[in-house]
């Protein structure tokens, strides 16, 4: 299973828009500006598979990748706060609509930022997904603008501010030489694998 050959297949504005779910799906989800095109660029070995915006907010589309025998989801980044209520209302009701549905939901790639605390959006996200019962990873972006001495501390906050969530999952990235990418893929391999054993 490789990610080498990735293929954009939609952009979804709104619910009724969104395609059929034939495959696994793993769904990258984070604020505006928190680095998910980066990773995903990353994980896939393309540099602008997914486009990084230099405007946060600029991404009001769920956008679906093929990558072999399962699909990338990059959702819209949420909490901007020069995004007209309007425009966030649609954004919700897309997101919402999404998971609503029944899909192949295999994982969700929850990603924060690793300089700072989770934001009050983040923690409802997690707080989502976690009372559906929906399996997710957090990925932490941005290591590479902190120290080592740094990094250690902010992780150890972070995992304490999530500790409520059992067993939750932290991977560390850094955007700018691939670290964590290696661990982010082989996670994402085995519940793929783990999602298609079962079905």
């Amino acid at each position: 299973m490789n990610f080498s050959d990735p293929i954009f297949e939609i952009a979804a504005g709104t619910a009724k828009q969104l395609s059929e779910s034939t495959l696994p799906e793993i769904v990258f989800s984070g604020r505006s500006n928190v680095g998910k095109s980066s990773l995903i660029n990353k994980l896939v070995g393309r540099k602008s598979l997914a486009r990084v915006s230099a405007t946060p907010g600029k991404t009001a589309t769920i956008n679906f990748y093929k990558v072999g025998n399962f699909r990338l989801v990059d959702l819209p980044g949420y909490g901007y706060a020069k995004v007209s209520f309007s425009e966030k209302r649609r954004w919700a009701e897309l997101v919402e609509g999404y998971f609503a549905e029944k899909r192949q939901f295999c994982l969700v790639v929850q990603i924060v930022d690793m300089r700072h605390s989770p934001t009050k959006d983040d923690m409802q996200m997690i707080e989502y997904l976690h009372s559906i019962n929906m399996p997710f990873i957090v990925v932490l972006t941005k290591k590479d603008k902190l120290g080592k001495m740094a990094q250690e501390k902010q992780l150890e906050s972070i995992k304490s501010e999530l500790s409520e969530f059992e067993n939750i999952r932290l991977f560390p990235f850094s955007a700018l030489n691939g670290e964590g990418a290696e661990e982010i893929k082989e996670y994402i391999i085995n519940s793929v694998e783990e999602w298609e054993s079962m079905g």
